[in-house]
């Protein structure tokens, strides 16, 4: 009986294309449009418009260094005069402009000090940070160069570098993980996100099934409630899985997502699949209609999706929506994904995010069996 009926939710599904273009299509347009935005390539590069008003070999200089610097790109527009381009960020259509003026490299010459101007929209400080980080980092470098020009005339070259030398360094030691990039946070973050759309098209089913006379007929047989129930169950399980399987995969094939271990991918994506399909099982129980569990859907899809760190990192968001969102089952699915493709994790290194999806998953189930009997009461004859 569990079969049969399976067998028939799986030829449904197959059928209706809007569970194709909720579960599949959808998600990788999203994929692709914030990928792009986002620069799924892995780097992240400032590109800085800048206006050279001396045109002096040291103005070069600096242009040339800022230029060698790692994410940090200069271009210039030689044909818009310098008044037009600064009113351009005064009319909010522009954020910065790096101007080296006049009389630059005879200052420098003469050991003057010299002036760069940084022009910026002021409500764009998150933007034009990075930026001014880098210019002082330049200008230090300048100012140790003169520094050690003059301590050479008087102290001997290896005494200079031990009295330039910074007093504390930074070691960047990077553990345990492959490159981070835009793509490893927004392909686990839309597949766990649409996969519980997959509870609008279980909604959808079990009211069609009541609604048409089909759960009254097989009451009238010897199914028992289980049955029907699993037999609707397993097939969405098998879904889910899929979709999160072909998302998982377009990313690796499209923008070369490390997978890492196979088998902990899969055993979380499992776990996920019986969570959402779970919850879904339970919503389809006591919702009235198929707007109000479209609302509920929403609210469950959406609200996790912020809270639990989908859309941004995690460790992005404000310390009391971080705490909201370790009670979201999308955050354990996200952290078990990321750490499986991003540090290497094995099966006994995420059990505690497995755990929490299998756990939801069951309470769902014990709940939507509960509700089971009320809402058979409502079937149509």
């Amino acid at each position: 009986m569990v079969r049969t009926i399976a067998s028939k939710e799986i030829a449904l599904q197959l059928k209706d294309k809007s569970v194709i273009f909720w579960l599949f299509v959808l998600p990788i347009v999203f994929i692709v449009i914030f990928a792009s935005i986002f620069n799924a390539s892995g780097t992240t590069s400032y590109t800085v418009p800048y206006y050279d008003a001396d045109g002096s070999g040291q103005s070069q200089q600096l242009v040339g260094i800022l230029e060698g610097i790692d994410g940090f790109e200069l271009e210039t527009d030689a044909e818009r005069p310098l008044q037009e381009q600064l009113s351009q960020i005064s009319e909010g259509r522009q954020t910065m402009l790096l101007v080296i003026p006049e009389g630059f490299g005879e200052r420098m010459m003469s050991g003057e000090q010299a002036e760069v101007q940084l022009h910026r929209d002021a409500t764009q400080d998150a933007a034009v940070g990075p930026v001014l980080g880098v210019l002082e980092g330049v200008a230090g470098r300048y100012q140790e160069e003169k520094l050690r020009a003059v301590m050479t005339e008087y102290v001997p070259g290896e005494a200079v570098e031990g009295l330039l030398a910074a007093p504390v360094t930074v070691n960047d030691i990077r553990e345990q993980a492959t490159e981070n990039d835009p793509i490893a946070q927004i392909v686990p973050g839309y597949t766990v996100m649409f996969v519980f759309f997959a509870m609008i098209s279980m909604i959808t089913r079990f009211l069609k099934d009541r609604s048409s006379g089909m759960l009254s007929r097989l009451q009238g047989t010897t199914m028992k409630p289980r049955q029907y129930l699993m037999g609707m169950w397993i097939p969405h399980i098998l879904i889910v899985f899929i979709q999160s399987a072909a998302l998982l995969t377009f990313g690796r094939v499209v923008y070369g997502l490390q997978l890492g271990n196979l088998l902990a991918l899969s055993v979380i994506v499992l776990a996920l699949a019986i969570c959402v399909t779970g919850l879904g099982l339970m919503l389809s129980m006591v919702v009235g209609s198929e707007n109000m569990g479209l609302g509920l859907v929403q609210i469950i899809a959406l609200g996790g999706a912020i809270l639990g760190g989908l859309w941004f990192p995690f460790e992005m968001l404000p310390a009391f929506v971080q705490t909201m969102g370790q009670f979201t089952p999308q955050y354990w699915a996200q952290q078990g994904l990321q750490d499986v493709l991003l540090r290497g994790a094995g099966v006994g290194d995420i059990w505690p995010n497995l755990l929490i999806l299998l756990g939801c998953g069951t309470v769902g189930l014990a709940l939507a069996v509960t509700a089971f009997p009320r809402f058979a009461r409502k079937a149509a004859a």
